[in-house]
């Protein structure tokens, strides 16, 4: 793997790994069925996250440092675009919307959150949700997105229609992610 490993994620169907090497610059593809490496990668600066589109023909790597997303062919193991974000963003978390048409981005020290429309690549919007989003999460309905904001100290709740900020939940010290379980 690349040196200091951070964001690991699995394949839709379970074949794949991606891990993040945050000082080689690179994803990591490992075949769980054999353990074995299958490709490294290259993408942006300093790559924190990593989520695939639901039929696992895409992913998306968010790059710190490089204030950008890189779009990544699953099959061919190839960067096929870069979404460049605002320089003071910093994209860490990834979530993509349930039906696939946005990519909500939490961009760190950048306090945070961009839309990306996945046909197009194109930056619609962006929403302020606290001190250093790391961790993103959406509801399976696809209405509302969660960050965890670091120094805050808090979870933001955001209206992903609106993108406005329905509330902010004290939640201790640092939190780093946020889960969502799904709807009974």
């Amino acid at each position: 793997m690349g040196r200091e490993p951070e964001g690991v994620r699995l394949s839709p169907d379970g074949g794949l790994l991606y891990v993040t090497g945050e000082t080689d610059h690179d994803v990591t593809v490992i075949d769980t069925r054999t353990a074995e490496v299958v490709s490294k990668i290259p993408v942006g600066l300093r790559p924190r996250d990593a989520v695939f589109s639901a039929d696992g023909s895409r992913a998306y790597v968010s790059s710190e440092i490089g204030h950008s997303v890189s779009v990544v062919d699953v099959p061919r193991n190839e960067v096929i675009a870069t979404i460049s974000l605002a320089d003071d963003a910093k994209p860490v978390g990834l979530v993509l919307s349930p039906d696939g048409r946005r990519l909500y981005v939490a961009n760190g020290r950048g306090r945070t959150v961009s839309v990306i429309d996945v046909a197009t690549h194109e930056v619609l919007d962006s929403v302020e949700v606290g001190v250093r989003p790391w961790g993103i999460a959406m509801t399976s309905d696809g209405k509302r997105l969660y960050t965890a904001n670091g120094p805050s100290d808090d979870v933001t709740v955001v209206d992903a229609q609106t993108l406005t900020v329905i509330t902010r939940i004290p939640v201790g010290e640092t939190p780093w992610g946020v889960a969502i379980a799904p709807s009974p």
